[in-house]
């Protein structure tokens, strides 16, 4: 070692690299995100299907090894997230058809024709 004041943090050629590999990893997790992540078709309706909320606290109950009184907080905590879950969903449905609406309204015959294309070929490409 010197004694020296030489800093290697400050070097520029270390900042170059960490910054390439700052940027490398960015841009990995974009591409990730865009065409991993988005590609998965988002299912609308329910968290749970048909019996999953009483899969999901049967097993909850089991792993955790809760007792009957913290089984029954748990299920009363699940029954309020479905619930909360469905009147958000039901809440952003009807945000998306008002604004559809007002984007019609200010569409010519052509243009809504080209626009109706368009939302149907979003739609098939996020079902695929």
């Amino acid at each position: 070692m010197t004694g020296g004041t030489n800093v290697s943090c400050c070097n520029p050629r270390i900042l170059l690299t960490l910054l390439s590999v700052f940027l490398a990893g960015a841009a990995a997790g974009a591409l990730g995100m865009r065409y991993g992540l988005h590609a998965i078709p988002q299912k609308p309706g329910p968290y749970w299907k048909e019996g999953g909320k009483d899969i999901s606290l049967q097993r909850f109950k089991r792993e955790l090894d809760l007792s009957p009184e913290q089984a029954e907080q748990m299920e009363t905590v699940l029954d309020d997230f479905v619930l909360y879950y469905q009147t958000l969903q039901t809440q952003m449905d009807e945000v998306r058809a008002s604004g559809k609406e007002r984007i019609l309204r200010i569409l010519n015959a052509e243009q809504r024709k080209k626009f109706e294309k368009t939302m149907s070929d979003l739609q098939a490409r996020r079902l695929r």
